[in-house]
């Protein structure tokens, strides 16, 4: 077991997004995963039906004793709902001033279109979380959202991740599982900060069981930095992961299916 991952981020009650899907991914990818827990959801593959989302001081203290004991190597965000926790989180990390690398997914809309960001929550999600990120991983309409600017192309995507750099985050990996979606092929493109750009392509699959694939990703690049990978080597290895989980989902539930996670395991 090597490289201590924090998530950050809510439960999905039906497993297959969400802190769920960060704790599988950082074990199953040889990691160890501490968890400080954002919201509750009662969800299934079928969409969010509730949200109770947990006091900020609460989170803070989750962050503090963890942090203050175990430590981190890798801090992953993911559903964080509300103003109040981005401060919560930014004024914990500020406290404890401690120098770790970020990935921040900044969920905005589950696979089944349920808003899982307050509309008030964008403006602190911009100004004070996504500065601290080592990487921001948008997908299409998280990028739109973020940026304003339409993303229908490849060109699209690098106008955008120019504008996201204006927020302060030293890599963008803009996914691009929403372009094309009748194509064979899944495009996603990793900017750094200073001009560095990489794109990683591989087969698409034609697929329901695709619930928390955005979670996924993050967590496991998070792990992939924990264990001291690069950025590109952590994305690269992230994508290889997503691809087999999607291919041998287990095919759970009526809706948005889960992953399988548990893949890297061998009986």
């Amino acid at each position: 077991m090597k490289g201590r991952v924090l998530i950050i981020a809510g439960s999905d009650s039906g497993g297959g997004a969400g802190i769920q899907a960060d704790l599988k991914t950082v074990t199953c990818l040889g990691g160890y995963g501490m968890t400080a827990i954002t919201a509750l959801t009662a969800q299934n593959t079928q969409g969010v039906s509730a949200i109770h989302d947990v006091p900020a001081d609460f989170i803070k203290e989750q962050i503090r004793v963890v942090l203050s004991d175990l430590g981190a190597d890798c801090i992953k965000t993911g559903m964080l709902s509300q103003p109040a926790t981005i401060h919560a989180i930014c004024d914990v990390l500020d406290e404890l001033d401690m120098d770790i690398p970020m990935v921040v997914d900044p969920v905005i809309v589950a696979k089944g279109g349920a808003s899982l960001l307050a509309q008030e929550a964008m403006a602190a999600l911009k100004t004070r979380l996504i500065p601290r990120a080592t990487m921001l991983t948008p997908n299409v309409p998280e990028a739109e959202a973020l940026t304003g600017i339409s993303v229908m192309t490849a060109d699209d995507m690098a106008k955008a991740a120019e504008k996201l750099f204006e927020l302060g985050p030293k890599a963008v990996l803009m996914k691009g599982g929403h372009l094309d979606e009748t194509g064979e092929q899944v495009t996603d493109y990793l900017f750094e900060a200073g001009g560095g750009s990489h794109h990683f392509s591989g087969k698409r699959i034609q697929s329901r069981h695709t619930h928390g694939t955005g979670c996924t990703t993050a967590s496991a690049i998070a792990c992939g930095i924990a264990q001291g990978l690069t950025v590109v080597e952590s994305v690269q290895r992230a994508k290889d992961y997503v691809f087999e989980a999607i291919r041998t989902a287990p095919g759970y539930g009526s809706g948005h299916g889960p992953l399988n996670h548990g893949h890297t395991v061998k009986a």
